[in-house]
């Protein structure tokens, strides 16, 4: 138990330096991407399609194991359509990403600048929308 603790510490330090390299804890940046119309910065569709394609390869090498490294068994979804529950998730995601310009890890990475006065929103933002996650799940079911 200790190891995956370890794992999952070393796993969220390595999105963290990368998420600072890239500077996508900034949220000008974010939103400098969304703002097509006008000044738009390409940077964050870098970052994104390089994280993609290290993670397509990585996968396709990964899910021939037998089992993780870690873990009894792959815990791989089996659902194969979007249903109201993926789109509804996704487009509150979306808004709250374009409103902010954070997403979840470079929220958390304000968590190191207490003073920012967008810290306690943000993450009060992510908290109310992992307790609405939690509610429908019990609500509805999982999937």
């Amino acid at each position: 138990m200790m190891l995956i603790g370890l794992a999952y510490l070393a796993c969220g330090l390595l999105f963290g330096l990368g998420l600072a390299l890239s500077g996508m804890t900034s949220p000008l940046k974010v939103l400098g991407f969304l703002d097509v119309a006008g000044a738009w910065n390409p940077a964050l569709m870098l970052v994104l399609g390089g994280a993609v394609g290290v993670a397509g390869v990585a996968f396709h090498f990964i899910l021939r194991r037998p089992r993780p490294v870690l873990g009894e068994r792959f815990h791989v979804s089996g659902a194969t359509r979007a249903d109201l529950g993926l789109v509804l998730g996704s487009a509150l995601f979306g808004m709250g990403w374009g409103i902010c310009g954070y997403c979840p890890g470079p929220a958390l990475a304000l968590l190191a600048v207490p003073d920012n006065p967008e810290t306690l929103p943000v993450l009060a933002g992510l908290g109310l929308g992992i307790l609405i996650s939690i509610l429908t799940d019990r609500l509805y079911g999982p999937d």
